[in-house]
């Protein structure tokens, strides 16, 4: 899939300035205090962004590279990489490693258990994992769990929303918070 990350962000920026909120990951992810994030398949920056913007020491991992040119021009402070979540390995662990935006979903297919392993290695000691993602495109919760608890990681919490509303099993997208063994 090719992307354009200006074209990307655009449709952010319009639900912004239409009155949308667009920051409901980064507050979820900031109720959890974190010092510092790991925005894994961090798209135009849109999260990291946010949570650098309330004090938070932010990385951003992306593999499409129009994707961080945006993020990179709306935010040169922050790290920006281009990597494979799948192979990730920055050599640091952070309280919080957010992955919003369906990114499992855009992997490869069969490439799910590589990408969790890989983000979770930098969930750290006391640390979380939070996923949202879509149910009805061929990635089950039961199969990202498995993925989650063989790279060590038990599920804490799960929602419907970005804004905690319930998950009641039935609904097509949930938001999973898996914590360090």
């Amino acid at each position: 899939m090719t992307w354009n990350g200006d074209e990307y962000q655009a449709r952010f920026d319009r639900i912004a300035s239409e009155g949308g909120d667009v920051h409901g990951e980064a507050t979820l992810v900031r109720s959890y205090a974190p010092a510092t994030v790991l925005d894994a398949g961090c798209g135009t920056g849109r999260v990291a962004i946010e949570l650098a913007r309330h004090g938070i020491a932010v990385v951003g991992v992306d593999i499409d590279e129009s994707m961080l040119a945006t993020a990179r021009r709306r935010a040169p402070e922050i790290r920006w990489y281009r990597r494979d979540l799948a192979e990730l390995d920055l050599g640091e662990s952070f309280d919080v490693v957010v992955m919003a935006g369906n990114v499992p979903l855009f992997t490869p297919p069969g490439t799910e258990p590589a990408l969790v392993a890989g983000v979770a290695r930098h969930v750290g000691p006391a640390g979380r994992l939070v996923a949202g993602f879509s149910l009805d495109r061929g990635y089950a919760l039961d199969a990202y769990d498995a993925h989650c608890r063989a790279a060590g990681l038990t599920l804490d919490a799960r929602y419907a929303t970005w804004s905690r509303d319930p998950f009641d099993g039935e609904g097509a997208y949930a938001v999973s918070v898996h914590r360090r063994l």
